[in-house]
């Protein structure tokens, strides 16, 4: 498991763990490899950015569940990298593992009105271009049976893609939004997702590629003003800012944020049977203590 201390690795290490399979996950902290520790994994020391370190000793798998990303301006370079070291060390295991690569909604540009699937051309933000060459490198390959997850935007109700929400609702007079209140998201909880992750390393044929959306779409200002109501916020309008200034406080990746997307999940529902549970993310957003 690459990644499996983060907002997506976490909850599947868990799922993983609860389902009864062995988990060995890189760790290049203390810190991480205790948390994996205290989730029932078993740690190895190692990073994303020096695969040559530790593809060497990997131990007999079945698959990996690549779930890491550096949000670092070398992030291209660095999954570049680590791919060019990993693949041939999982060629030269005595069983071809399964190896389930990352992508996200953010590869599907805006879609205004339109839902996108799995069928859906991608037409990614451009700091994110660098993986769609990655991802077809992944479902391409010989040395691996590659399968494609591409998450909706990850939360929970007060972290994820929520934490900044739940940051402003308290800390702040108003929650802020980027471009506009009307901009949709697609959503999915952390542990829906790592339901589908469990579904698709079990049961998901060679070369597939899976959109992990429980919410085809939700209003960010309703997610905004969710907050506000339950923090009783200064100001319960939303802030509004540009997609230019989020840019520059956290990185060209962050106009993402921006996107107005409608995404399908229906796929997964179908061909894998998954039934994800959080449908209401508004609900949980009031029950937050």
């Amino acid at each position: 498991m690459l990644g499996g201390t983060g907002s997506i690795g976490s909850p599947i290490v868990r799922e993983l763990i609860e389902r009864g399979h062995e988990v060995w996950a890189l760790a290049r902290s203390e810190a991480s490899a205790a948390k994996l520790r205290e989730a029932g994994a078993t740690a190895m020391a190692g990073d994303i950015a020096a695969p040559e370190r530790w593809t060497a000793r990997l131990p007999l798998i079945d698959a990996v569940i690549h779930a890491a990303c550096d949000f670092a301006t070398e992030m291209a370079a660095i999954d570049a990298r680590l791919l060019d070291a990993l693949l041939p060390a999982l060629a030269a295991q005595p069983k071809k593992p399964r190896f389930l690569y990352t992508g996200g909604c953010w590869l599907f540009g805006a879609t205004g009105d339109d839902v996108a699937t799995e069928a859906t051309p991608l037409r990614p933000v451009p700091a994110f271009a660098w993986m769609v060459p990655q991802l077809t490198r992944i479902l391409g390959s010989r040395e691996v049976d590659g399968i494609v997850i591409h998450p909706a935007m990850v939360y929970t109700p007060d972290g994820g893609v929520f934490r900044r929400f739940a940051r402003d609702a308290v800390e702040r007079d108003a929650v802020h939004v980027v471009g506009s209140e009307q901009v949709r998201w697609p959503l999915v909880h952390s542990e829906d997702l790592a339901s589908l992750y469990v579904l698709a390393l079990e049961h998901a044929p060679a070369r597939s590629s899976y959109i992990g959306v429980a919410i085809d779409g939700l209003a960010v200002g309703r997610i905004a003003r969710a907050f506000a109501k339950r923090f009783r916020t200064t100001h319960q309008e939303p802030q509004i800012i540009s997609a230019d200034a989020i840019a520059a406080a956290s990185g060209e990746w962050a106009r993402g944020y921006a996107l107005d997307q409608l995404l399908s999940g229906a796929k997964a529902r179908r061909d894998l049977g998954w039934t994800p549970t959080h449908l209401d993310p508004e609900r949980e957003i009031a029950r937050l203590p």
